[in-house]
């Protein structure tokens, strides 16, 4: 009993040694302010905007993508296919606007031309053969000429003057060109085949699945041969850029953190080695403690939350990670 009693005053010792340390601890540095929390968990759920059959995967669960790298890439044959047809029509859209603009050629002109002159001519000699066929009738007293003749001449007379008015209206059209109405027609159908063909373009654009921000692969959700849409998601992104770390204060306290203020980082695996953060938002909204946050207040005490930016470029920090933040109160920006 005499050998232990020492042995218990000396750990008594210790205790209260230790207690008045973390006392005074609290007590050296009233510029500072120690508070715990959990570098936050950013992710975005990654989905095609359109729809289809997985044809390819890149990446897997914890590789790391940049900006606009590929990650899937739907099949995308039929689209191909479709866009080739409103490729071709756009083409043919396009001569048929060059023709209208164009006007006509001089050939077909001087075709109009020559068609009006056979007409003409056509015309003259029917009305020539009715002239004289009506001149024999008048001198014969009809007997020379049949009533039937008459009439056929005078049909093809008439016949023959409308076609080379036709012939005539359509040398004025031919040197006119076209309307200027059929032109607009024909511009407007051209870029309706074209806004077709963008349109298909894009819908194969959306075929291919990028990566709108650096990040880490947290889960892929579908495999290759699944049908996708944009209700389905392919992967679950974490963002990695910037980080920041999710922490509360308490009322008391609240004046005394200020938005630009420096901190400092630390993680249980490396409490030697901090890293630099910056407070970036104050909460103007109090709330009770989360239960994942561990604090010396009671769990029902409000507090505000604030969030610090890191500048981890060494990738030292996990998403998720439970660290110490230290607030340096007199030197904020």
């Amino acid at each position: 009993m005499k050998k232990r009693l020492p042995a218990l005053v000396v750990l008594a010792i210790a205790v209260v040694a230790v207690i008045l340390w973390l006392l005074l601890r609290s007590h050296d540095n009233p510029n500072t302010l120690e508070l715990h929390g959990n570098v936050d968990v950013r992710q975005i759920s990654l989905a095609f905007d359109g729809s289809g059959r997985i044809e390819t995967l890149k990446v897997e669960e914890g590789d790391h993508v940049e900006k606009g790298d590929l990650l899937a890439v739907l099949d995308t044959s039929t689209l191909a296919l479709e866009a080739r047809q409103a490729q071709a029509k756009v083409a043919a859209d396009r001569q048929n606007v060059l023709r209208m603009e164009n006007g006509t050629r001089p050939e077909e002109v001087r075709q109009a031309r020559d068609r009006l002159a056979a007409a003409e001519a056509d015309a003259a000699r029917t009305a020539a053969d009715l002239a004289r066929l009506r001149q024999v009738a008048e001198t014969t007293d009809g007997r020379g000429v049949s009533g039937q003749e008459l009439d056929r001449a005078a049909s093809a007379a008439k016949a023959a003057t409308a076609q080379a008015r036709e012939a005539r209206e359509a040398l004025q059209l031919a040197l006119k060109g076209p309307r200027a109405e059929d032109v607009a027609a024909a511009r407007a159908q051209l870029e309706a085949g074209k806004a077709a063909l963008a349109l298909t373009r894009h819908r194969i654009d959306q075929g291919e699945l990028r990566a709108p921000e650096a990040a880490v692969v947290r889960s892929r959700l579908l495999q290759v041969g699944d049908m996708a849409s944009p209700q389905r998601p392919v992967y679950e992104l974490a963002l990695t850029d910037p980080k920041w770390v999710r922490v509360y204060v308490n009322e008391e306290n609240l004046g005394r953190v200020k938005p630009g203020m420096p901190a400092q980082v630390t993680t249980d695996s490396a409490p030697d080695r901090p890293i630099r953060g910056t407070v970036g938002y104050i909460s103007s909204v109090a709330e009770f403690t989360p239960k994942s946050v561990e604090t010396e207040d009671l769990r029902t005490a409000l507090v505000y939350e604030v969030r610090v930016r890191v500048e981890d470029k060494a990738g030292v920090l996990r998403l998720g990670q439970p660290v110490t933040v230290t607030l340096h109160l007199g030197a904020a920006k």
